[in-house]
């Protein structure tokens, strides 16, 4: 099958395209996908350059969100129509551990994603579990459908079910263009939230508009402690959503409200922070770690979707060999939303 792989970490020359790469058999319980769309993240940069300290199993097929049709099934999966569209969820388990057996597949030991730490849908086929398929949504496009199941997965185990998002509570959503980002404040706001969103350009600012930010602050040309106390009163925000890391670090904690909360799921500009544990007691803050979720919340996100309660957010859709140009685009932060790559056919 063609496809690219990933055998040693660098810049977009470590990205290897192969048109002679071993179909995969589907075994027990999987089934094998023709893909149509891949989606990218921020993750795949990170398979691409390497990140220190943390081992990836090269080489290695990347990319975690993925649509397609059943091309082939394994023992024990029943014959699937291969006219069905379907989406993938992003992460697998155990499926029989303690974490397992209460829904918190994220927190399996197994657990691994797709195009991180098994082969991923940067390629012709791809091997999953039957139980990692959903039906994709009947009005969504292949590259709409292989845009949000990482991104909005994430966010919506990040403000649901860690931080509980209430109506009527004031949020602050950082770097408000990225995949994650763009998710969490669709999922706020149709919550019934205040949502505020920093991000770094007039496009971006209206990107975040649009989604549902009732305010955008431009981080790099306003005080963004100063515009949200100007809003949201000096005791700060209820919520704040992050994975940008060290920069935003400090701001958060100048502007959360006591009692608050500040729910992280990356540390894009760094994993570096300092606080001052007397703050945290006295102004009983909550501070939550968030990766990823598990398959009942992809299922809830996915039904909003069929609803159109919730949209996707394609900035752009490459061919499949132009995955170079969507890392630039990517490492450039010229994405509004996500980048999807489509296949032939």
């Amino acid at each position: 099958m063609y496809g690219w792989i990933v055998r040693k970490h660098g810049g977009p020359e470590a990205l290897e395209w192969n048109e002679a790469l071993p179909t995969p058999e589907p075994g027990p319980g999987q089934v094998r996908l023709r893909l149509r769309a891949t989606g990218l993240n921020h993750l795949d940069v990170w398979v691409r350059r390497g990140v220190p300290g943390h081992a990836f199993p090269l080489p290695l097929i990347p990319c975690s969100d993925m649509a397609g049709a059943v091309d082939a099934v394994g023992p024990g999966v029943p014959p699937l129509d291969p006219d069905t569209r379907y989406l993938v969820n992003p992460g697998f388990s155990c499926g029989s551990c303690p974490a397992c057996d209460v829904g918190q597949h994220q927190l399996c030991r197994s657990y691994g994603i797709f195009g991180e730490t098994v082969h991923g849908g940067a390629a012709e086929f791809v091997v999953v579990p039957r139980e990692n398929l959903l039906e994709v949504p009947a009005h969504l496009s292949w590259a709409e459908a292989a845009s949000f199941p990482l991104a909005f997965l994430t966010a919506w185990h990040m403000v649901v079910t860690r931080a509980q998002v209430r109506p009527g509570q004031t949020v602050l959503v950082q770097a408000a263009a990225s995949g994650v980002s763009s998710a969490a404040i669709q999922i706020c706001a149709l919550l019934g939230a205040r949502v505020l969103a920093t991000a770094g350009s007039p496009e971006k600012l209206a990107f975040a508009r649009t989604l549902g930010a009732e305010v955008a602050i431009d981080y790099r040309r306003e005080d963004v402690v100063k515009r949200v106390r100007e809003v949201a009163g000096r005791g700060g925000v209820d919520l704040i959503v992050d994975h940008v890391g060290t920069d935003t670090w400090n701001t958060n904690l100048r502007i959360l409200a006591r009692g608050g909360t500040l729910v992280i799921c990356g540390a894009t500009t760094g994993a570096d922070a300092h606080i001052d544990l007397r703050g945290l007691f006295f102004k009983a803050w909550t501070i939550l770690g968030s990766t990823m979720g598990n398959r009942s919340e992809l299922r809830a996100v996915t039904d909003l979707f069929r609803q159109k309660r919730l949209r996707p957010m394609v900035h752009a859709a490459l061919p499949l060999g132009e995955l170079s140009e969507g890392h630039r685009m990517i490492e450039a932060r010229e994405v509004l939303g996500k980048v999807v790559l489509l296949h032939e056919g």
